[in-house]
């Protein structure tokens, strides 16, 4: 077996076997939960090393459950809903969530999804220099080189990348970017933001207008890959 064991909190049965299946012959242990209060309660008595979370559970709506969770539990949280509205994944991911995959969704990028999770979530405290093609970032000395060359980045620039390779993979909303840079009087400067990626994907970039790194999402927020 696979040394990553994952929560499963779904109340439909068939998707729980569905998951069970797929990832069990992909190594995974997998436990099953059907309410918000089994799930809690699984989770809290033998933390798995991943959680898949459904938004519509009978008891508690899985956004409340994902809010009760990131009170204690710090490994990766990966919400599954029918619905694929902005304002549904903004608020899991502001609220701690790993990542939000929609319904029907592929069976090769769930499992892909949750290699990124749990690897960074093995890799977060271990990690002092970070390497992304042609950049790596030394998060000890504070130094950022593209193709062995050092940047000359300013402090927010620094600071904004290296939040964001800290986080591969992971949608980081605007509204938790701003937070985490500039503070809570920030939150709503969304093109403020978008002016410091700007200008950050012209130092790291090949391509400003086709970014490798920096990856826009949509109405969302960026991910760093």
């Amino acid at each position: 077996m696979n040394k990553a064991e994952i929560l499963i909190i779904d109340d439909e049965p068939q998707i729980r076997k569905l998951l069970q299946i797929n990832l069990e012959s992909n190594d995974y242990k997998v436990l099953q939960a059907a309410t918000a209060k089994e799930g809690l309660i699984m989770a809290a008595s033998h933390p798995p090393d991943l959680i898949l979370l459904d938004i519509g559970l009978p008891d508690k709506s899985g956004h409340e459950l994902l809010v009760e969770l990131k009170e204690w539990y710090n490994k990766p949280i990966i919400m599954l809903s029918v619905q694929d509205y902005e304002a549904d994944i903004v608020s899991a991911l502001d609220s701690g969530a790993t990542d939000y995959l929609t319904k029907p969704f592929r069976t090769g990028e769930l499992l892909a999804r949750i290699r990124s999770a749990l690897r960074r979530s093995q890799n977060v405290n271990n990690v002092s220099i970070i390497t992304s093609g042609d950049l790596e970032i030394d998060l000890t000395a504070r130094l950022v080189r593209k193709n062995g060359e050092i940047l000359k980045l300013t402090s927010t620039e620094y600071n904004l990348l290296a939040l964001f390779a800290k986080n591969e993979d992971k949608v980081l909303t605007h509204q938790f970017i701003l937070k985490e840079i500039w503070g809570t009087g920030f939150q709503t400067e969304t093109q403020y933001l978008r002016v410091f990626v700007g200008t950050l994907r012209k130092k790291i970039e090949e391509s400003p207008n086709h970014p490798q790194h920096i990856i826009t999402e949509s109405g969302v927020g960026y991910r760093f890959q």
